[in-house]
């Protein structure tokens, strides 16, 4: 069976270490025969101010229904995003306050704390790039952005998490280490196919 694989680079930045990662992700994983779809924040036009959900809640434009479209369709989802101040960057997380929606990707049960993950049956990968190092980033703050990721987003969907790196330290990075990381990238995106 073909798998499907959404990638979405998160980065609102054309052109960054995160699209060259994608794109190994991508050869890797076309060359096994995967079918795949992408999309880049730096494309993705939409409001990304937001106050909150509800009846009021804006109608989501076209690239959101899209980027929907994309997470629905795959078997496999790939996320790759930039560290900044210990989190995705701004765009990129409204990308998913906007589009994980109740009844899209979740859905609270009538009574108590209990909800229904909607996004069952599928895996994801997900590579942030930051200028802290990873160990640090682990021993001082505790991976906060692929904690949240793994845990409040992936999981609480019902997304099982496969790996969740982070590349750093971009800016200490000698030009060896960074085609290593898309070395990996490449082998990973073979293993997801």
């Amino acid at each position: 069976m073909t798998r499907k694989i959404f990638i979405w680079v998160a980065n609102p930045k054309p052109g960054s270490l995160c699209s060259g990662l994608a794109d190994a992700y991508q050869s890797g994983a076309a060359a096994k025969g995967a079918e795949i779809r992408r999309m880049d924040l730096a494309d993705m036009q939409f409001e990304p101010h937001f106050e909150g959900y509800g009846p009021d809640a804006p109608e989501l434009e076209p690239d959101l229904v899209s980027w929907q479209e994309n997470v629905a369709w795959a078997d496999h989802i790939l996320v790759v995003h930039p560290y900044w101040w210990g989190a995705m960057p701004t765009t990129a997380k409204a990308v998913l306050d906007r589009a994980l929606t109740s009844g899209f990707a979740y859905k609270y049960h009538r009574r108590g704390i209990k909800w229904d993950k909607l996004l069952l049956g599928r895996t994801a990968d997900a590579f942030i790039t930051s200028d802290t190092p990873p160990l640090l980033d682990t021993l001082l703050y505790r991976s906060p952005g692929r904690r949240v990721l793994r845990n409040q987003v992936f999981k609480f969907c019902g997304i099982k998490p496969r790996a969740i790196l982070q590349f750093g330290s971009v800016k200490l990075a000698a030009p060896e280490k960074i085609n290593g990381w898309l070395s990996r990238a490449e082998t990973l995106g073979r293993s997801a196919a």
